[in-house]
């Protein structure tokens, strides 16, 4: 496999992330009666929809094509966290707590794609500049669960 072709993998891999972040965050909104939390879920699927368009044209300027849509196994997952959420009297809570273990884990995502990829300066950086902002957005959804406590 040609490194061009390596590198747009891994973009691709963050950006099927991406997709599935801003659908789990679009749900989080719809299923939230707090308007404070609901306007701060609509705010991070904007983000990641932002993220999404930034990282298809890295994508594109490695002259390979974004991917469409979300993974099999995030529409599992939010299918489960649906009934989860259904079957909780906490929606509130078991949706921050979500929001918790899906911004570690894109934390984690990108953090293996930036240490096990070269990729040039511009592109790293602006995985580095994402990272940054997923990690800000991880730390105010802890702040906002251990509010509610």
């Amino acid at each position: 496999m040609s490194h061009t072709k390596e590198m747009a993998d891994r973009l691709n891999d963050l950006l099927e992330k991406n997709y599935d972040a801003e659908k789990g965050y679009k749900n989080a909104a719809n299923d939230i009666k707090n308007q404070r939390l609901k306007e701060f879920f609509k705010q991070k699927a904007q983000q990641r929809y932002d993220f999404g368009h930034e990282l298809k044209s890295e994508i594109r300027n490695f002259g390979e094509t974004p991917d469409k849509g979300s993974s099999f196994t995030a529409d599992a997952h939010r299918a489960w966290m649906d009934l989860k959420a259904a079957l909780t009297s906490d929606k509130e809570e078991s949706v921050l707590e979500e929001a918790i273990r899906g911004e570690r884990a894109a934390v984690e995502d990108y953090n293996e794609a930036i240490d096990k990829t070269n990729f040039p300066p511009s592109t790293e950086n602006l995985l580095i500049k994402q990272r940054n902002a997923i990690e800000r957005s991880l730390k105010e959804v802890k702040d906002l669960e251990e509010r509610r406590d």
